[in-house]
């Protein structure tokens, strides 16, 4: 793998991380580099057959112990049974990792309803409901981590994935204010904002004619590691990928959506 870095990796090596969305794209990477640097997984997805292979194969690669956890959080139980599984195997939770996430493409009023709402639910209900759960150990222990997935799609309005874009956006500021509020504790948040990156986002949102200049999930995943070791609030995975979320201060926001309009409405057709 490329893009590991032994004393990144080794930031967390020992204590325990738990990863949601763990059993496919970047929530793999990530999973991958943290036992490469020794970490104990908590791994949580929908596809428990996928989460029991890879925790298979990384205790025994990297002689780490694993757990996993089945789990949608599109049910709002869910991060209260996440939580009670850590609690019930004595587990303390160093690093968590808000990875889980979806989108859907097309115009909003033709998209199915629930999805919309399971979106919300997942991309920040369940983020929120996790933290807060999480970080009272962190709290009393005065040590912890916390990494959100956010997007590229968090500095703008982009038609077409309307609601997606407004969750990452939640994501972004969320995890910004929250690295603030937990700095006196000696917890670092950071959200992580990937661009087009290879997964199976692009297939599961309906956006495949969309996926440009992909980034790798191993690259993606240890752009964030390595911005959150480091205290970031957050980073942006690719020089043009920044570039570009921040180019779009210079211009007015309409402008910015119109543009992004254009784009998607391109890849509709």
């Amino acid at each position: 793998m490329p893009h590991r870095n032994v004393s990144v990796a080794q930031t967390w090596s020992g204590k325990w991380a738990l990863v949601t969305g763990a059993s496919a794209g970047i929530g793999v990477a990530l999973a991958k580099e943290l036992a490469f640097g020794g970490t104990k997984l908590v791994l949580t997805a929908r596809r428990g057959d996928r989460l029991k292979e890879l925790a298979s194969q990384l205790a025994a690669t990297y002689k780490i112990s694993t757990e996993v956890f089945a789990a949608d959080l599109a049910d709002p139980s869910a991060p209260e049974k996440v939580f009670a599984f850590t609690k019930e195997k004595g587990i303390e939770v160093d690093l968590l990792i808000n990875n889980a996430g979806f989108g859907k493409y097309g115009e909003f009023p033709s998209v199915d309803k629930q999805r919309l709402l399971d979106m919300v639910q997942v991309n920040c209900t369940a983020v929120v409901h996790l933290t807060h759960l999480f970080l009272q150990g962190m709290i009393a222990r005065r040590r912890g981590d916390v990494l959100i997935l956010a997007s590229t799609a968090s500095f703008q309005a982009v038609p077409y994935i309307s609601t997606y874009a407004a969750t990452k956006a939640f994501d972004l500021l969320f995890a910004e204010g929250l690295a603030e509020e937990m700095k006196p504790y000696g917890i670092r948040v950071c959200a992580l904002c990937p661009g087009s990156t290879e997964s199976e986002f692009h297939a599961v949102s309906g956006q495949e004619k969309f996926q440009r200049n992909a980034e790798t999930a191993e690259k993606v995943a240890h752009t964030g590691l390595k911005a959150l070791a480091a205290a970031k609030s957050y980073v942006i995975s690719g020089l043009g990928n920044y570039l570009g979320a921040h180019g779009e201060r210079l211009v007015p926001r309409r402008f910015v959506t119109r543009i992004a309009a254009n784009m998607f409405r391109s890849t509709k057709q």
